[in-house]
């Protein structure tokens, strides 16, 4: 047996907004559309992962997502374009990673990442 992929689900009040926002802000793909449910993907593929943590790091919230990107200066100015507030960051931390938070527009605490060079 083994895990081929996980999905994260979000519950949200507007697949229409939650859709518009990770297209804007990620350049995700819409993969699937049923109206109730929508499916974003990006273009590489990657191993099934778990994260279980009581604290984000660095003293901060578990966020409800993270997502690696592989230029995060592209992702944090078009998180500022949007006006998003950004809740934590930019900042290398001390294990290799450079991120910042935001929240999507249903409170959900984003990390966005990339590993430091």
């Amino acid at each position: 047996m083994a895990v081929i992929r996980i999905v994260s689900n979000i519950a949200v009040e507007s697949p229409e907004a939650a859709r518009n926002f990770y297209v804007e802000l990620l350049g995700l793909e819409v993969v699937m559309d049923h109206g109730w449910i929508a499916t974003l993907a990006g273009e590489t593929r990657a191993a099934p992962q778990l994260s279980v943590a009581y604290e984000g790091g660095s003293g901060t919230p578990v966020p409800d997502l993270s997502i690696e990107v592989d230029d995060l200066d592209v992702v944090l100015n078009a998180a500022r374009r949007m006006e998003l507030p950004i809740v934590y960051g930019p900042v290398t931390e001390s294990w290799g990673v450079r991120r910042f938070y935001v929240r999507d527009p249903f409170g959900k605490l984003l990390n966005i990442l990339s590993h430091a060079e």
